[in-house]
């Protein structure tokens, strides 16, 4: 599948959109040389080797690979398998060649990067699964992976509430209790591999049901104090209010969901400059599962107006948003569905772009290395028919995909 070209590559598409600036531009060339861009801008003006290798791309539109900063490979759809039923009956070694089928197909897909926030319940198998696509054992996008995930005892899943007591159940995520603990599993996570730390700021751990703050304050700091020392991020699970407030007092760099987060919190993630990932496809996603929810059809559920209206609240704010889809909730390589629901839901195509792209970029502390179009960073690129700067549901006619200038499909491929 992936083309090894690693000399001088011209890609002529119909337009290209760098991610600098919102326009398009047409009669544009890309000049790849040894994995790297070279030069972009109008083909005229590109002085391209002999023997340079030209792919013409007629009618697309060339822009940065796409960037997810919320997935779970390690999962695939809850009216597939629920959650429960993923951890506790699907074997490590049968979910780690499912992630490898999963990471592939998201490649595919145009999205050439990942963060990927939790094995849910696989241990450290995310780290063979990022070496093995760094290694160029299976193809798939570039990888920054959380391992386990740190959550409160008792409060994630499976269990222990609704199973008998005297069960022993394999966890979600690794659970801690006091300062000493927190600090602990994030040194083991750190030191297995992990690029970024993930904490879970709440969960569903009230009697009714409800929402509500897991982990302290001061737990929380000492996963972020201990993960910032060592020059690692921090991405915060937390969709109350008070969960998203006590994380960003606690110093996280991301906020993930932030369903039921107020005007006045969201002020805090941009005084901080906290990026926000709504990951509004996961919600709409549980809502067609267990609500009967039909999109086009249906009017939006509770919890669906709830991720509208905090997103709409981020957005006039101007706090940084990144595309985080939650992606393993539902199909991998459909990951296009976010950027299209942010453009629902309030951004402009170019604005979901760019949160795609090199806003994503930033915020993983990479935008040295991908998220643009422009001389020096690596050649991650995808072409999509038609043009998603004016038409974001274009995204999902992915005809190009191009990692570090290698070529993993071109439009005479299928996947």
């Amino acid at each position: 599948m992936a083309s090894a070209t690693r000399g001088d590559i011209l890609l002529v598409p119909e337009r290209i959109w760098t991610a600098e600036g919102d326009a398009a531009h047409t009669g544009w060339a890309v000049l790849i040389h040894d994995g790297a861009i070279a030069a972009a801008g109008p083909l005229n003006t590109l002085h391209a080797p002999a023997g340079v290798q030209r792919i013409d791309l007629p009618g697309t539109t060339l822009t940065p690979g796409l960037i997810d900063l919320h997935s779970h490979v390690f999962l695939h759809p809850y009216n597939e398998t629920l959650w429960n039923d993923q951890v506790l009956k699907e074997p490590q070694d049968y979910r780690t060649l499912e992630a490898a089928a999963h990471a592939r197909a998201t490649l595919l897909a145009g999205f050439t990067t990942l963060r990927d926030l939790g094995t849910e319940g696989a241990g450290y198998a995310d780290v063979s699964i990022k070496r093995a696509i760094d290694e160029g054992m299976i193809p798939g996008p570039r990888m920054f992976i959380a391992t386990r995930a740190i959550v409160a005892t008792a409060s994630y899943g499976p269990g222990p509430r609704g199973f008998r007591s005297d069960m022993e159940l394999p966890g979600g995520a690794q659970e801690v209790s006091g300062v000493d603990a927190a600090i602990r599993a994030t040194r083991e996570q750190a030191g297995h591999g992990a690029d970024w730390i993930k904490l879970y700021a709440d969960y569903r751990v009230g009697a009714d049901g409800s929402t509500q703050p897991t982990l302290s304050l001061a737990e929380m700091k000492a996963i972020v104090d201990t993960a910032h020392l060592s020059g690692r991020p921090v991405a915060a699970h937390a969709a109350s209010d008070a969960g998203v407030r006590l994380a960003v007092e606690a110093g996280v760099d991301s906020i993930e969901h932030g369903y039921g987060a107020s005007e006045a919190t969201f002020k805090m993630l941009k005084q901080r400059g906290v990026a926000y990932e709504p990951t509004l496809t996961a919600v709409e996603s549980t809502a067609q599962y267990f609500d009967h929810y039909v999109p086009g059809q249906s009017e939006p559920t509770p919890r669906m107006r709830d991720a509208e209206r905090a997103f709409r609240t981020a957005l006039k704010l101007g706090v940084m948003i990144g595309n985080g889809s939650d992606v393993g909730v539902f199909t991998h390589g459909d990951n296009w569905r976010e950027p299209a629901n942010m453009v629902r839901d309030g951004m402009t195509p170019t604005q979901a772009l760019h949160a795609a792209t090199d806003v994503a970029a930033r915020i993983l502390r990479q935008q040295q290395t991908f998220g643009r179009i422009t001389p020096g960073l690596r050649a991650d690129l995808a072409a999509f028919n038609g043009d998603p700067s004016t038409h974001i549901d274009d995204l999902q006619h992915a005809v190009f995909v191009m990692k570090d200038g290698v070529i993993y499909r071109t439009p005479q491929t299928t996947p």
